[in-house]
């Protein structure tokens, strides 16, 4: 399926597990037992993040999602931040726990951290699968746990997408040119 078109895996399997049961210790430790804890992840992207990420967190969690966009297909942000889907809960009183597969610019982190202040959580913190600090252009947005902090390279896989395909690779790649502009 993809033969050719690796130019280099960025992060195989065996790092992604390693490295979130870590997160998950982490997360754990960061919280007391009783709080409540919503884990609100951002649709497409941080769907497969969350999944092994709420497994390795020992505490009470709750999961929400929030479908938000800046891009219009391609591989760069337009800058307009869209909301798709909201969450279904109130997060009003919890401890919020946003999941994100990716911060790059930090446009869109921004735009949802502010949005869910004014619904009144305990707390808002950030967890990266994935951070590109050279990309960013809202320098104030920080993960709170960030898996790895990668080159300014578009990646691919465990569900970062190229036009909504190869989300199901389970290792993070740079693809060779070809597969995203041809």
């Amino acid at each position: 399926m993809l033969e050719g078109m690796i130019k280099e895996v960025l992060i195989d399997e065996k790092q992604l597990k390693d490295r979130i049961k870590e997160m998950g210790k982490n997360i754990t430790n960061h919280y007391n037992e009783d709080d409540e804890i919503v884990m609100v992840c951002i649709l497409r992207g941080g769907f497969i993040f969350m999944a092994d990420l709420v497994r390795q967190v020992e505490l009470p969690v709750s999961c929400d999602f929030m479908d938000v966009t800046s891009y219009e297909g391609g591989t760069t942000s337009t800058g307009n931040v869209r909301i798709i889907k909201d969450l279904e809960e109130s997060i009003e009183d919890k401890h919020v726990l946003i999941v994100e597969d990716i911060i790059d610019t930090g446009l869109t982190l921004k735009h949802v951290i502010n949005m869910l202040k004014t619904r009144k959580p305990k707390s808002i913190k950030v967890c990266t699968l994935l951070d590109k600090p050279e990309r960013r252009t809202e320098k104030e947005v920080e993960a709170d746990w960030n898996g790895f902090e990668i080159p300014n390279e578009f990646v691919i896989g465990y569900g970062l997408d190229y036009d909504e395909k190869y989300r199901n690779i389970p290792y993070i790649f740079i693809p060779e040119p070809e597969l995203y502009e041809g």
